[in-house]
């Protein structure tokens, strides 16, 4: 009998880890192989991602507890790994359709096509960097492009692009369309949104021909309207529509980079502040932080992080060493699993003008380009400060290589404040105050003008808080002189338009609070009806909090009120806490709630129906992922694979199920000049918060430790007191 094969895997050892850089390559080359069988000679790799395992197979293999674990039972041990598979999206370069693939690798030596198959025609896939890139050299090659640039008195080498998604055209169906949204550049490293173009340009991502040179309409500057229709033209054109002016673009410069900076109003230079002084973060005893591969353990947390071309950051296998609970001690203690995934699944930007083609900007820059895609390599003392550990990115090229992104997952501490302090105020009392801190885990993408930061906030307290920053330049666009906005933008400089938007984030939560079995309880605060002077409520100022669990997926779409606090927790009704009595979980806490204002039938709220509610919850599938279906790009409703379809008719139990929800949160940017030529940050924040999970204070036994380094200011040494008295 000859002996069994000895498979050879790749340098994953954690069954949610990405895919190394040797995957990707025999994965691309087991496809393109594939397909060449089938006539698809000329190929683009477009996403190439795992294909992660069945949640119910990294469990079983132990690389997360099922339940909380006995005090003293020691922590789930990994054992073997579950099948290895990889997820791959080709674009046939000859005809343009589009193909996905699955790869099995459990043998890397002989990797194994599970299944091929063409998407329908004009489905398709995420756009890539490198086609963002191309775009705009593309564009460049064609003269009536040149020529339309040169009208308004814009070189062929000044003039610039971003590449934008588009949305939907139908006057170009089965194609991989993209828009380029214009502007000139004037010098060096200038700032091109300064001066943008009075055209846009559509163009096929696959053949790079363009298709369509597109003129927004005007408003009137005696009328303050449009004078023409918001509907798209049904036929591509190259001219602009009779009795359009051309309007050249703004000239005067407005740069945000120091050496090239000027005073407002003035060509003199702009003096850099000099009363700054440095702010040094110092961990002279290291980091308190333990990381094996993308496993991390930092203050009783042990979960993964991982590197997801699409998603960005995804954090799994959440879970909370609790010394607390009966029977426990720091060296036994209960391992509690709070939650198996947490991810950003999707976000729209829509923005507010509706002529055409401006209401084409709705941008999906999850699903339709790639937060991993997109991420910066980050820089040691300036993105991150402190003590720092990155984690690098692996992304696929078009030609199934790979590129390593550098740096791309920054993990350090923060002093967080004041986590806890009590001064007994009677003459011989004591004051006891103890500091915060928190471990983040951050990345920062750049989508065209937009920059986002991502930070998962994991606190002393149990707290998980998911911190967004938005900043960058917004995208903007020309006025004519004296031409009025419409109540659609806002003027931040001479003949600048920048028209209002909504960022609407959508967070995955795949809860497992104690186990697989989870409920979600919805809670309002309601005054009591008694009227005051009765019985009941004779100073009339009672109110109370009151529960109720979500029976079903009708029942679990919900939006925010903020008259009455509504507000939502994952529950395990097999936990109660043993005081209280009420059910163990973690609290959604977010202010950051704004409503869709684009209407429910607009092809904006068809594209991205998780924006239309703030709360979906769904009973779990492996495959259900993404809000807004797989392949966002040119879609004009929700596909089959999408949240309203999941939710189905309603009936669907989501009471004491194995769940997933998807959270809508984000930000209605009305742009202020302050805004304007780069954006200061603006944050939306979200924290899941526990609730009755903890017997008491988990943090009782975070030392109260005075910081050393700290000075009475324009003092030379620390002054070595104690935060305890």
């Amino acid at each position: 009998m000859a002996p069994a094969k000895v498979l050879s895997r790749s340098a994953a050892v954690h069954p949610l880890d990405p895919p190394q850089p040797e995957e990707i390559v025999a994965a691309s080359s087991a496809v393109r192989q594939a397909l060449g069988t089938k006539g698809v000679k000329a190929q683009r790799f477009t996403n190439v991602f795992l294909k992660e395992p069945p949640k119910a197979d990294v469990i079983k293999h132990g690389f997360f507890p099922e339940k909380s674990t006995e005090p003293g039972a020691g922590p789930v041990k990994p054992s073997g790994l579950p099948s290895r598979e990889i997820f791959l999206h080709v674009i046939n370069l000859l005809d343009g359709r589009s193909y996905e693939a699955v790869v099995n690798l459990d043998d890397i030596d002989e990797p194994k096509v599970v299944d091929v198959k063409q998407l329908a025609e004009g489905v398709q896939p995420a756009i890539t960097v490198e086609e963002l890139v191309l775009s705009e050299e593309q564009m460049r090659r064609d003269q009536r492009v040149i020529d339309a640039a040169k009208a308004v008195g814009v070189s062929v080498e000044q003039l610039h692009a971003d590449g934008w998604s588009i949305g939907w055209d139908e006057r170009f169906p089965g194609k991989r369309v993209q828009q380029c949204i214009t502007f000139a550049r004037y010098g060096k490293d200038e700032n091109l949104y300064a001066h943008p173009l009075d055209f846009n340009v559509v163009l096929d991502n696959v053949t790079g021909e363009v298709l369509a040179i597109d003129y927004p309409a005007h408003r009137s500057t005696k009328t303050g309207k449009l004078g023409v229709s918001t509907k798209p033209p049904t036929e591509a054109s190259f001219d602009k529509p009779e009795g359009r002016e051309r309007i050249p673009p703004p000239l005067e410069r407005h740069d945000y980079l120091p050496d090239l900076a000027k005073r407002a109003g003035s060509d003199k230079p702009i003096e850099m502040r000099q009363d700054l002084k440095q702010l040094s973060v110092v961990q002279p005893q290291g980091v308190s932080f333990h990381r094996e591969g993308n496993v991390l353990e930092w203050q009783k947390w042990k979960l993964h992080v991982g590197f997801h071309p699409r998603e960005g950051i995804v954090l799994s296998t959440i879970s909370y060493k609790d010394d607390d609970v009966p029977g426990a001690s720091k060296a036994a203690p209960s391992e509690r699993p709070l939650f198996y995934r947490l991810s950003l699944s999707e976000m729209v930007v829509p923005y507010a003008e509706p002529a055409h083609p401006h209401y084409r900007k709705f941008a999906f820059d999850v699903g339709e380009y790639g937060l991993g895609y997109m991420a910066n390599s980050l820089s040691l003392g300036c993105d991150c400060l402190g003590s720092i550990e990155y984690l690098d990115g692996v992304i696929a090229k078009h030609d199934g290589t790979t590129e390593t992104l550098k740096n791309v997952i920054c993990i350090h501490e923060e002093d967080a404040g004041l986590l806890w302090k009590h001064t007994d105020y009677r003459p011989d009392g004591r004051a006891h105050n103890v500091r915060n801190r928190k471990l983040v885990i951050s990345m920062v993408c750049t989508v065209a003008n937009y920059e986002y930061q991502f930070n998962w906030n994991l606190h002393l307290d149990g707290n998980i808080e998911l911190e967004i920053k938005l900043t960058g330049i917004l995208n903007l666009y020309q006025l004519a002189q004296g031409e009025s906005t419409g109540g659609y933008g806002v003027e931040v400089a001479p003949r600048i338009n920048a028209h209002l938007h909504q960022h609407l984030f959508s967070l995955r939560v795949d809860p497992h609070i104690d186990g697989a079995l989870n409920s979600i309880s919805e809670q309002t605060i309601r005054a009591v009806e008694a009227p005051s002077g009765s019985d009941e409520n004779w100073a009339g100022n009672a109110f109370t909090a009151n529960q109720r669990i979500l029976q079903t997926t009708g029942e679990g779409v919900r939006d925010a009120n903020f008259d009455e606090e509504r507000s939502w927790t994952f529950v395990n009704e097999a936990s109660k806490h043993y005081s209280s009595g009420k059910l163990s979980g973690y609290k959604v806490m977010c202010k950051d709630m704004p409503r869709l204002y684009a209407k429910h039938d607009s092809i904006t709220a068809k594209r991205a129906p998780f924006a239309k509610h703030h709360i979906w919850t769904v009973p779990y599938e492996d495959a259900h992922k993404y809000p807004a279906g797989m392949y966002v790009p040119q879609t004009l409703d929700a596909p089959e694979d999408s949240i309203e379809k999941w939710v189905g008719d309603g009936s669907k139990s989501i009471a004491n199920k194995d769940i997933v929800s998807y959270i809508t949160l984000g930000t209605t940017h009305v742009p202020r000049p302050e805004d304007f030529p780069v954006m200061p940050a603006e944050t939306v924040r979200l924290m899941l918060k526990p609730v009755n999970f903890f017997r008491r204070n988990p943090t009782l036994d975070v030392p109260s430790t005075a910081d050393a380094q700290s000075t009475a200011a324009g003092a030379a040494n620390g002054n070595g007191a104690s935060c305890c008295s």
